[in-house]
């Protein structure tokens, strides 16, 4: 979010309800002008608050705070790296737009992983959404584990593509084969990947299935997980639309009415 740090006096109280928003909880404010001292950042905004002297730096500086200082190079190792969509930053703006992020278990969701589990034959199931420097599990069959960070989940490259990414053994793929996920416990060997979107067409992660042993997909199997992938999307464009339906409300219900007597 970006506001003009001249108008910051009339603009305080939108600082305050931008912070206050839950669905806005990790989106950082960028304050375009000379940096000055305001109340505005108590509570909710403090320490998300950064100050850009001109237009012509705001560019980078949005970039950083989208993307964060550890969004590329993350994992266990010094240097290592994952591949990127070409719309990462916008990727991740939309991830955050969901609201999704470290929200309680759902059944809508949890039906689905279990039936990926079970048509499939599969030990693990997962619905996972991709933040800057972790995949998180919003819903998990066969796992114990909430999250890993960004840097092992193979759904980085799930990401990259519009269909259903499989690697029948992760231990013989060279993306795969150094993953702490495959070389250590729970050594996984299989994977199989769809992308799940958000309404606006943004890839948030994917709904895979995972094997601890090599193994293969036929094509109607592969149409299975699409599918479910497909359902899942469409849980997900759900909630995003009703989010958005709701603020709208709210901003109608928040919006003065003026209007005088008319006299007969």
């Amino acid at each position: 979010m970006v506001i003009d740090a001249a108008s910051l006096p009339m603009a305080s109280d939108l600082l305050r309800a931008l912070a206050s928003d839950s669905a806005l909880s990790q989106t950082a404010i960028l304050l375009v002008g000379p940096k000055v001292e305001t109340s505005a950042f108590a509570g909710p905004a403090k320490g998300r608050v950064s100050f850009v002297e001109d237009l012509d730096a705001l560019a980078e500086a949005a970039e950083t705070a989208v993307r964060g200082p550890a969004a590329i190079h993350v994992g266990p190792e010094a240097g290592s790296l994952f591949p990127l969509p070409g719309n990462e930053a916008q990727r991740l703006l939309a991830l955050e737009r969901s609201g999704l992020v470290e929200t309680p278990p759902e059944d809508a969701f949890d039906r689905l992983t279990w039936l990926a589990a079970q048509t499939l034959g599969m030990p693990i199931s997962l619905i996972t959404l991709l933040t800057p420097t972790r995949q998180w599990f919003k819903s998990r069959h066969g796992l114990d584990m909430a999250d890993t960070p960004r840097s092992w989940a193979f759904c980085n490259h799930t990401i990259l593509q519009q269909r259903c990414m499989v690697s029948e053994d992760l231990s013989a793929d060279p993306r795969f084969s150094d993953n702490p996920a495959v070389v250590d416990a729970p050594h996984f060997r299989f994977y199989a990947g769809c992308p799940i979107v958000d309404p606006d067409g943004f890839t948030l992660g994917s709904l895979c299935v995972i094997d601890t042993q090599p193994r293969s997909l036929n094509d109607t199997e592969q149409a299975i997980l699409t599918n479910l992938a497909s359902l899942v999307s469409d849980e997900i464009k759900l909630r995003v639309t009703d989010g958005r339906l709701k603020r709208a409300m709210d901003a109608l219900d928040r919006k003065p009415r003026w209007g005088g007597r008319t006299s007969t």
